[in-house]
């Protein structure tokens, strides 16, 4: 009698299905709690705000009533806790405790936030995915599978399309990372919430931003599409995402003037 074997290509995104599968499970119930945690923190200690916080909310529950299509969530990177407030920003943490499933999952860089094992529990249980940023093509391959797994399945994600915290302080399309443009071509009719966000205060990148700072949000909702193939597709659409945000940061830096 001959044993079935699993093609090992299919084993691996069994194992990576079911992977996700466990985490998910322990992250609907423990994600919002340490999302609240962290707001916390960051109002009451770093006295952080953010503008027409309430305005920006109802426009994002909007957005999302507009289409069950995937959504891909895609903000500029300043600093070490872009994820949090881009978190806070968009839901109040009363509101990810009651709709746990629309929290969105992240993918922080692995060297920053996944070195002990005290930190590995930590982003496991607040819904991240670390990503070794110029790692491996095989490591890289698999996170990138699982973003596309899970928005293929109706849940989010959050992803900085730089690659990187920008060293200029300012959207750049020459960093615009491939990746994140390969998970919207693999994902039929994805659509990309572009988020810009930046401090009054904020000069430039850094780890935090100024204590008291007050946090200026902006979004809009794009569908990229391009007729190339490849690796020049993915770039192509990761461009277009890049630009998105740099015309949003060209429109907050107008209005200050």
């Amino acid at each position: 009698m001959t044993a079935n074997v699993q093609p090992e290509g299919d084993s691996g995104m069994s194992e990576m299905k079911r992977r996700h599968a466990r985490q998910r499970l322990v992250s609907m119930v423990a994600g919002p709690l340490w999302v609240g945690l962290s707001v916390f923190v960051m109002r009451f200690w770093y006295r952080y705000r953010i503008a027409d916080v309430d305005g920006i909310r109802a426009q994002y529950r909007a957005i999302r009533a507009q289409s069950d299509a995937p959504m891909l969530i895609c903000a500029n990177h300043l600093t070490l806790v872009d994820s949090f407030l881009a978190t806070w920003a968009l839901g109040s943490g009363a509101y990810w405790v009651t709709h746990p499933d629309e929290l969105a999952w992240n993918t922080p860089e692995s060297t920053n936030f996944g070195r002990t094992r005290r930190h590995r529990l930590a982003i496991f249980l607040a819904k991240c995915i670390p990503i070794t940023r110029g790692g491996a093509r095989e490591e890289v391959a698999g996170v990138l599978d699982r973003v596309r797994h899970l928005l293929v399945n109706g849940e989010t994600a959050l992803i900085f399309p730089e690659a990187g915290r920008s060293r200029t302080g300012r959207v750049e399309d020459s960093s615009a990372a491939w990746g994140v443009g390969r998970i919207v071509g693999s994902v039929p009719g994805c659509r990309v919430l572009c988020v810009y966000m930046r401090g009054t205060a904020q000069e430039t990148w850094g780890d935090f931003p100024k204590t008291h700072d007050t946090m200026h949000v902006s979004m809009a909702c794009i569908e990229p599409k391009s007729d190339t193939r490849g690796v020049r597709r993915s770039r192509d659409l990761g461009q277009q995402i890049v630009r998105q945000l740099q015309c949003m940061e060209e429109e907050y830096f107008d209005a200050r003037q």
